[in-house]
């Protein structure tokens, strides 16, 4: 088939490659402008702009996807479908119609769940046990298309926002190059989605990443590892900013009492009631330290202090010791 290809981030690169490989036509890839990089302004091309380079795939970069001028561009390429993964940009009724087969979405949730812009992050701060592709027909909604084709995804224990979006990148890829030509001799069933099942997750805000010590420990653990790499999570450590990369939510009795794992470093005992607060840093070993939470504690292992590099707490504790009493984000 002959292919409009539009997408901007990382996520839609595999697509795209995939869909060169499978020896489809791509007539132009359709992305977001360049954007300034840094302080020296120097500028940043989306990494869809890049791949298409690379297999010289003509780019076409419209501020406004809408206006009368960028329709007709789409228009003259005269594509039998247009395949949409992370645009960045909604989609007129005009252009949805616009090839025969319409515009495919490829969307990594299993929806009508975790629609919105940031499904690969909530799944993993929700709790859930697994997610995964969905090829959609797109429609005026915002991912609210008839489903034509899923995938599932497990996830694992330890899973973060950078390796299940290396995954579901992966799997939307393969799952694109089955559908195309399935859609093109019809095999495919449209599914209307069940709008009582639906959930909507907007694009997520650095701020989501600051650490509220109240809340508990196993949420906070997702917390860490939903958001690496970005916006990361980040609490405050005498005034400076102190990301979180790796922890582990653990009971009140394995924090605060020696285990083997502690080498025998373990100081601190449970502080009587009235001396409890969330945040505070209960107990410091030679491989981690234990911060009070709502619910639990929080085992950090692996942190990055404001202006520093990203360092096992081990390492950390060389140049910057911590004092057990001590609370973060005050």
């Amino acid at each position: 088939m002959r292919i409009v290809f539009m997408g901007t981030p990382d996520f839609a690169v595999g697509a795209l490659e995939a869909i060169v490989q499978a020896g489809h036509q791509v007539a132009a890839a359709v992305t977001q402008p360049d954007k300034p990089k840094g302080r020296g302004k120097g500028v940043q091309l989306p990494p869809v702009k890049q791949c298409a380079l690379k297999y010289g795939i003509p780019v076409f970069q419209p501020v406004k996807i809408k206006e009368p001028e960028a329709v007709e561009i789409l228009r003259g390429y005269e594509a039998d479908i247009f395949v949409v993964a992370a645009f960045g940009q909604l989609l007129s009724e005009e252009i949805l119609t616009m090839p025969k087969y319409g515009c495919i979405n490829i969307h990594a949730s299993l929806l009508p769940k975790y629609r919105g812009a940031s499904p690969i992050q909530w799944v993993i701060l929700n709790g859930e046990k697994e997610t995964g592709i969905t090829v959609m027909q797109m429609d005026r909604g915002l991912d609210t298309g008839d489903m034509l084709m899923k995938c599932t995804v497990p996830l694992e224990a330890k899973e973060t926002g950078a390796s299940l979006h290396d995954k579901l990148c992966e799997a939307g890829a393969k799952l694109i190059v089955d559908a195309l030509p399935k859609i093109e001799r019809g095999e495919l069933k449209p599914e209307k989605q069940n709008e009582e099942e639906a959930t909507y997750f907007s694009l997520m805000k650095k701020s989501l990443g600051r650490i509220d010590w109240s809340r508990d420990a196993v949420s906070l653990e997702r917390l860490v590892r939903g958001l690496n790499p970005w916006p990361s999570a980040y609490t405050y450590y005498r005034g400076k900013t102190l990301k979180i990369w790796e922890c582990e939510p653990v009971q009140e009795d394995d924090g605060l009492h020696g285990r083997p794992e502690d080498g025998g470093q373990a100081k601190a005992c449970r502080p009587a009631e009235n001396e409890e607060r969330t945040g505070r840093i209960e107990k410091v070993t030679k491989e981690a330290f234990y911060v009070r939470t709502g619910n639990g504690l929080l085992k950090v292992l692996q942190v990055q202090l404001e202006g520093k590099k990203r360092l096992p707490v081990k390492e950390f504790l060389l140049g910057c010791p911590l004092a057990e009493g001590e609370v973060l984000d005050s």
